[in-house]
């Protein structure tokens, strides 16, 4: 088994200093690099054991804490269990963070973390991964089309509202994307209804973006969060063979 390696990390940004977390094999070699886009809780030590668990197959993972305009991580007073049901006042401090994030400031930062990975004798040379997460399959998505040159491949896992009606949504950069493409929808999914999974692939097909869809029957947003309530096991290691299974043909 991969002895992995795990440490905090500071990123540089135009707006300042984004805390991060990066894991990689610990025998002084290089790996090829995957972005690792957080879901809207945050930075916690799930989402480093998730990144342990895919260095330990051979990547160089960096975490960042994409809210770090409002302070390290973690930015919410979190439980150990998330379950908002008994928690309803938590999104209303998630909220308006995550509307902060826009797209402008989303993209500024990829380009900062895409940066700092290429300049880490951990990573390997050329273009990365990504893998997002609820908000970050919309980054993950937006990553790509931004930097077509400089990503291989995008993994994108219980994602909403990847093909919305709005002029900046993420399913719009289709054209401007090079990278293999990978969704993993949650059916039980209400921030990604059908017509947008419809539209989201009638836009991929068009620009002849190479990508799978799936939709995994009975899974829930969020389904890969083992510290939440809405965790599916079945459908988070089926999410684990779908993800490695792109990295390793396209890095």
């Amino acid at each position: 088994m991969t002895t992995v390696r795990g440490t905090s990390v500071d990123i540089p940004t135009p707006d300042g200093t984004a805390d991060a977390y990066l894991a990689f094999p610990d025998d002084n070699s290089p790996h090829p690099a995957v972005l690792f886009y957080m879901d809207a809780f945050g930075l916690r030590p799930h989402l480093k054991k998730m990144a342990d668990r895919l260095a330990g197959a051979g990547y160089t993972v960096l975490v960042p804490n994409v809210f770090y305009r409002h302070g390290p991580a973690p930015v919410f007073d979190l439980p150990d269990f998330i379950d908002p049901r008994e928690r309803p006042n938590l999104w209303e401090q998630i909220a308006p963070v995550l509307r902060s994030l826009t797209p402008e400031l989303a993209t500024r930062d990829a380009g900062a973390y895409l940066d700092w990975l290429a300049d880490r004798p951990e990573a390997t040379d050329g273009p990365v991964g990504i893998t997002g997460y609820c908000m970050g399959a919309r980054l993950a998505l937006r990553t790509a089309g931004a930097y077509p040159e400089r990503v291989a491949a995008a993994a994108c896992f219980h994602g909403g509202g990847l093909a919305t009606d709005a002029p900046d949504s993420p399913h719009l950069l289709a054209d401007r994307i090079t990278a293999e493409l990978y969704f993993g929808h949650a059916d039980q999914d209400h921030s990604l209804p059908p017509e947008q999974i419809d539209r989201l692939d009638k836009a991929l097909t068009e620009a002849g973006v190479r990508h799978r869809t799936e939709v995994y029957t009975g899974a829930a947003h969020g389904y890969t969060q083992a510290d939440t309530a809405v965790y599916d096991a079945e459908a988070t290691e089926r999410h684990w063979t779908a993800l490695l299974s792109l990295l390793s043909r396209s890095l």
